[in-house]
């Protein structure tokens, strides 16, 4: 006979939420020319936006759910490789151009657009995170592609308002669950 196991692993997606928010606001403060690129931003996107997600996606695959698991550990191999662009520790290969990384930017925006479409299963809260993630890699990419600093500025606020977002995503799960019922909601 085959018994099925109930999963004592909490939920794992909280902790991917607030890494990726943590380091996506702190990163479009610096799109938005709001702070410079310095080693405060590469810390958190080592810690919290590359290691903490990889952490929370690994737990997802154990819960078998597909989507945490592909979108928290995705997205943490996208920050730690945005670290190793910025430090370029490989001698002789060449630093990243703007046209380079308008493309590397435009697919992880395509990729987002997949997500997102998974998200239109999930409540409104995840929705919002995507779709101005979606937004902000293709804003992202439009300006690395034409040089227009600008949009830069522009996408880094959107980039605050998705990061934001997926605090507060985090935020609410952690509290609903503390609560046992809906205090912040989704």
């Amino acid at each position: 006979m085959n018994e099925k196991q109930v999963s004592t692993i909490a939920n794992p997606s909280p902790l991917g939420l607030l890494g990726f928010g943590l380091t996506t606001v702190l990163l479009n403060l610096h799109n938005a020319n709001i702070i410079p690129l310095s080693i405060v931003i590469v810390a958190m996107g080592f810690a919290l936006g590359g290691s903490a997600q990889i952490i929370a996606g690994i737990m997802e695959f154990k819960k078998n759910n597909t989507f945490g698991a592909t979108a928290f550990t995705a997205y943490g191999f996208f920050w730690l490789s945005l670290i190793l662009i910025w430090i370029n520790p490989f001698e002789g290969i060449k630093p990243a151009d703007e046209i380079s990384m308008g493309f590397y930017l435009l697919l992880w925006g395509i990729f987002s657009v997949f997500m997102f479409i998974g998200t239109l299963k999930h409540g409104r809260g995840i929705q919002i995170v995507f779709l101005s993630l979606v937004a902000l890699f293709f804003l992202l990419a439009i300006a690395d592609f034409t040089g227009n600093h600008s949009l830069k500025i522009t996408a880094g606020y959107v980039g605050i308002f998705c990061g934001l977002s997926a605090i507060y995503n985090s935020v609410a799960q952690v509290v609903n669950n503390e609560y046992k019922k809906t205090i912040m909601p989704l």
